[in-house]
């Protein structure tokens, strides 16, 4: 859940009520903006 909280600046509050799908799904999407925004220019 950190990696969660840490792209999004969600708190634990809002990640505890996440179903395991949905939280699944955002950490899916977390990594998918790190990825994004960390790449190394080619």
């Amino acid at each position: 859940m950190a990696d969660i909280a840490l792209i999004f600046h969600w708190p634990l509050s809002e990640l505890t009520e996440l179903d395991l799908h949905d939280l699944l799904a955002w950490r899916g999407r977390a990594i998918e903006r790190w990825n994004r925004v960390n790449r190394a220019d080619k």
